[in-house]
């Protein structure tokens, strides 16, 4: 339908929608859209026009966190497609994400619904969930655009960042997403150096102009605070309805103050929205049962568990006796109240479908002798603050001790941030008091964000990452801890040693203001520049098997570079290997953060064979963007190409020189 077709006042309605998850359909003259959050699963109100009332439940997935520490395009696709059979099954024509804001600072409330520091892997996963979903049936909105890097005072609060610093970083996810053509994208909440996010027509102009986007720009919830500005930026949607906005546009509308043909705009691109969502799903169905949907998402977890740490104590051996301890603010491991341990809090938390989530159980169903305590009671279950003593006594004369521990939807939830790195203090005391008793022990933390462990991480034998793992977390983890499934997750953020180590701390920030003052140096990219050491690095993931990189040869390929390596499987246990591909520039005229990440690859490798690794560097790769003439440039000069296992693990590397555009291998 075109625009021309429409009187003002039904152009009107359309871009403001029609109640909290629908487009209007001008009393049914044009299909109407529904949409739903989130990334992680369907979270389908069970009243499809108001905020409250709960939710229905769906597939509850392993969190976004946890579906980029799998670092394998193959999953991230088919838990994509997962996610859009729930679409259909539910109606919704448009999921609210994925989200690929920057972990800027990890105590960020919303981090476990985002992917990455990095801006290259959070693009690429994004790039190819939204290529997936789309594909079988359900528009994405990518979001939110931009800069939302902390919830404190989100819709009021100005991020304050360089051009160089937003090209680069916190623009770079959804230039690469948008290769995908996304049906449309969201807004943030907050200011881009004091332009509201609804407002931002410079950032909405690079999306459309530059980065190809043809979609809607859609407003989050309740982040219209003027309705004739933000259409006059570019804001195509305001979602929800709001009758006091409404009411003001119809005003500002008949006093002059927007045109027509600029109203006509955003409805063409809301009517074409419209269009596109309802021809993705023609001829579209369900491509996997529910159950295989449920079986998706314990192999994603099993994908994103990552090890961090383990001195000979895991995989756990048949015979073996296991304590287990299930921690105040964490989770019960055994069946009652856990779905706090599924994702975070907000718009991100899906109600599962299923209530089988017994870790201590998976244990025993594979074969081991388990005794388990809840350590810390919670009142509002048990009426009880139960006694630390029989977990200790049990760890005593267990030959390994668990300790399942985190944070939780109260902890890391939408709209708050959380207020240190630490796990609490009874949660401390009780890994520290077990693992006296027993230096097998094993701690596995159920959060969505990097935990400080300074207290404790010398004192135990292995620390699994278990993340917010869906509703078939625990069936993963038990298989992870017994060898059923070779670990093969590695960390899609850095862990600091504590929060005091990050730029993000002592940044400038008050109540209004929030300024990037490390620019590029994000994550990884300041760690490593500046040699500041940390608990463990980005990349960073522990195996059952060993491997060896070796044989690195460097093409020419087109205006990059293809970059090519072996990897020998050294162990007696097939495994997958993510390799990860990083440039450093080492002659630059501008500044250059020490190297930074531009391929990866995840390879299974079987026990004592060598598998080929490829990953190609287009000319992006080498690129900066030049402040002084505003655009992207490749700087002459020598690079090193490096084959890593983490950011501080590199294992290969070798140079090449860039002459006029021209590349050759030195």
């Amino acid at each position: 339908m075109k625009v021309s077709e429409l009187s003002i006042e039904e152009k009107l309605r359309l871009i403001c929608g029609k109640d909290c998850w629908h487009t209007n359909d001008l009393n049914g003259k044009i299909p109407f859209l529904k949409v739903t959050d989130a990334s992680m699963g369907v979270r389908m109100p069970a009243n499809a026009e108001e905020w409250g009332g709960g939710d229905k439940p769906s597939v509850s997935y392993p969190s976004s966190q946890m579906l980029a520490n799998t670092w394998n395009l193959q999953t991230v696709r088919a838990y994509a497609e997962c996610v859009a059979d729930d679409c259909l099954e539910y109606g919704a024509d448009i999921l609210l994400g994925p989200g690929v804001n920057i972990k800027r600072n990890p105590l960020c409330g919303r981090n476990f619904e985002y992917y990455s520091e990095d801006p290259y892997l959070a693009g690429v996963i994004a790039r190819e969930y939204i290529a997936a979903m789309q594909a079988e049936g359900a528009g994405t909105c990518l979001k939110h655009f931009c800069c939302n890097n902390l919830e404190y005072n989100r819709k009021l609060q100005s991020s304050e960042v360089d051009e160089r610093t937003l090209r680069e970083i916190y623009y770079k996810p959804f230039e690469i997403a948008c290769e995908a053509k996304p049906v449309s994208v969201m807004c943030s909440y907050n200011k881009i150096n004091g332009v509201q996010g609804s407002e931002n027509k410079k950032g909405f102009s690079i999306l459309r102009n530059e980065y190809g986007f043809d979609g809607a720009v859609i407003s989050d919830w309740d982040a219209v605070y003027d309705r004739v500005k933000a259409a006059k930026a570019g804001l195509d949607l305001e979602m929800p309805f709001s009758k006091k906005n409404f009411e003001r546009l119809v005003e500002d509308v008949r006093a002059g103050k927007i045109s027509e043909a600029e109203i006509d705009e955003c409805a063409q691109r809301v009517l074409d929205m419209i269009e596109r969502c309802k021809k993705l799903q023609q001829g579209k169905k369900r491509k996997r049962t529910q159950a295989e949907r449920i079986k998706l998402a314990q192999e994603a977890a099993e994908e994103g568990i990552v090890l961090l740490k383990n001195e000979g104590v895991l995989p756990l051996q048949k015979g073996q006796t296991l304590s287990a301890c299930g921690l105040y603010g964490a989770l019960y491991a055994d069946g009652r109240d856990n779905s706090h341990l599924l994702a975070g809090g907000g718009s991100g938390k899906v109600v599962r479908l299923t209530k089988d989530f017994d870790i201590p159980e998976e244990l025993r169903k594979a074969g081991f002798q388990v005794e388990y305590e809840v350590a810390f009671g919670d009142t509002a279950v048990d009426n009880s603050f139960m006694d630390l003593r029989k977990a200790i006594e049990n760890a005593a004369v267990s030959d390994i001790n668990l300790v399942f521990a985190g944070t939780g939807v109260n902890i890391e939830t939408e709209a708050n941030d959380r207020k240190h790195m630490k796990l609490s203090d009874v949660q401390e005391r009780a890994i520290l008091d077990t693992a006296a008793a027993n230096p097998n022990t094993v701690v596995v933390l159920f959060a969505g964000a990097p935990i400080d462990m300074s207290a404790w991480i010398e004192e135990v034998a292995a620390v699994v990452y278990a993340g917010f793992c869906g509703e078939r977390g625990a069936a993963a983890v038990a298989n992870v801890l017994t060898g059923k499934a070779n670990p093969s997750g590695k960390l899609s953020e850095t862990f600091p040693l504590c929060f005091e180590d990050t730029p993000a701390a002592s940044g400038y920030t008050d109540g209004m203001v929030t300024r990037y003052e490390e620019g590029l140096d994000v994550g990884y990219r300041y760690y490593d520049t500046y040699c500041v050491d940390v608990l463990f690095p980005f990349g960073h993931g522990l195996s059952y098997s060993e491997f060896e990189y070796k044989n690195l040869v460097l093409k020419k390929c087109g205006d990059g570079i293809e970059v090519n390596f072996e990897i020998e499987n050294t162990s007696g246990t097939d495994g997958k290997e993510i390799s990860q591909v990083y440039v450093r520039a080492m002659s630059s005229y501008v500044y250059r953060p020490y190297k930074e990440l531009k391929g990866f690859a995840k390879s299974l490798v079987k026990a004592g064979k060598t598998e080929k690794v490829k990953v190609v560097l287009d000319k992006r790769a080498f690129e900066y963007w030049s402040v002084g003439n505003d655009c992207w440039e490749v700087e002459d000069g020598v690079y090193e190409i490096i084959a890593a296992a983490s950011v501080a693990d590199e294992r290969l590397s070798a140079k090449i020189k860039i002459c006029n555009g021209e590349i050759s291998v030195l």
